[in-house]
């Protein structure tokens, strides 16, 4: 650390202050700028309001295992100059980059693999920022210091290793050259080719994907039901109420035991309605099913979805099409509908990586990782390649405007 740095690591978001915190994770950017870096507008993940609805409301804690240690890089004054979201892991749920077989070998081999340090949001495998600098003159400096601070905090944490999820491929290219082990894997994106609406979207695919995605909408709202946006003023506890239900339904059954407690949505609500996105599925004057959305400046970000009736293609619905009408409606650049899903293909989205980068201190585990990954690589550019072959759009043909008549 250069003299006139300072490193420190806080056991909670509530110790930094709110708006320093945020001029790291969210700095004024041009987003014309060619720099890879500045490309990126506000992510509503890394803010300093969504951490404090992770850890606040209990969800994220050491009792559940995310022990808070956020690091921090201050000037003389004590002002931040960069920060880093990071917990003391003592399992790998909530990921979503999944390493449960690197710790089953290491722990055969006699080593200890928990706890570990991990550099994300929690629960939330949406890319973005993960080395979070503010602006200014002392930048660089600045985020040299975090790396460094991110390893001296593995080492005097007693961590076996440290993994930065879902960052930026240009952060995964830094930390790479900085000896980090480069991981790669994939999701599925909706991107806005510059469509003035969901009509301009279908006009863009092949006659047969166009009828097969308005026979499932049609399909989905068959049986009478109405969908509702809910965000800013429009959001309610009613629709809280009922997303919470949905929510632990599809939690059960996914994880045993749900990530997020009421509480939760609650603070998520009271600080950041205006960035929330409720898409609620009504039949018979009841909530039947919903998807809880962030929205960010460029992108619109799928997060949780939950039901309590089954109705065929609601979920592609209310997940998907809906997320696709609100992020042309406000003129968003994307969609990222989460992880996994080789479904959403056929739906408009389209294979992207992502990117998560490794620091493994021992040298014999780290080489057999880097074995791994190197192959795990691979399969993952050729799956992507091979996805891209299969997308629903129109090959070799302009885009018909107007989803090529409303008889198509």
């Amino acid at each position: 650390m250069p003299a006139n740095l300072k490193l420190r690591v806080v056991k909670s978001i509530a110790e930094v202050d709110p708006a320093q915190w945020d001029a790291c994770a969210n700095p004024d950017v041009d987003p014309q700028a060619d720099n890879i870096l500045q490309k990126e507008r506000f992510n509503p993940f890394v803010t300093h309001a969504f951490l404090t609805c992770c850890e606040a409301s209990g969800s994220a804690t050491p009792r559940t295992g995310w022990g808070g240690a956020h690091v921090l890089v201050e000037d003389e004054a004590g002002g931040l100059l960069a920060c880093a979201p990071t917990y003391v892991k003592t399992h790998s749920q909530g990921e979503y980059v999944f390493d449960h077989g690197w710790a089953d070998a290491y722990e055969r081999a006699g080593g200890r693999y928990y706890p570990k340090l991990q550099t994300c949001v929690p629960f939330t495998p949406a890319p973005g920022r993960r080395l979070l600098v503010a602006d200014g003159p002392r930048s660089a400096e600045a985020r040299k210091a975090l790396v460094a601070g991110l390893r001296a905090a593995t080492q005097k944490l007693g961590a076996s290793s440290l993994h930065v999820a879902f960052c930026q491929e240009s952060e995964w290219n830094e930390l790479g050259a900085q000896g980090f082990l480069r991981r790669t894997n994939k999701q599925f994106h909706f991107v806005n080719k510059g469509y003035g609406g969901f009509d301009d979207f279908l006009g863009a695919l092949a006659s047969r994907k166009r009828k097969v995605l308005k026979r499932e909408r049609r399909d989905a709202l068959a049986a009478g039901i109405e969908i509702e946006w809910a965000t800013g003023a429009s959001l309610t506890r009613a629709h809280w109420d009922a997303f919470f239900v949905f929510y632990l339904d599809t939690g059960g059954r996914k994880w045993g035991t749900p990530y997020l407690n009421r509480k939760f949505f609650e603070m998520l609500h009271e600080r950041m309605a205006d960035r929330v996105l409720l898409v609620m599925a009504k039949r018979a004057g009841k909530y039947i099913a919903g998807a809880l959305n962030l929205i960010g400046d460029d992108a619109l970000y799928g997060r949780n979805w939950g039901c309590v009736e089954e109705h065929p293609f609601l979920h592609f619905e209310v997940c998907y099409y809906q997320a696709i009408d609100f992020a042309l409606s406000r003129g968003l650049s994307r969609v990222e509908a989460g992880a996994q899903g080789e479904h959403k293909l056929l739906r408009g989205y389209e294979p992207a990586p992502t990117y998560s980068a490794h620091l493994i201190p021992d040298p014999r585990f780290a080489r057999a990782v880097e074995d791994f990954l190197e192959r795990e690589r691979a399969d993952v550019e050729r799956a992507i390649e091979a996805y891209a072959e299969h997308t629903p759009f129109r090959k070799g043909e302009p885009p018909k405007a107007g989803g090529d008549g409303a008889g198509s």
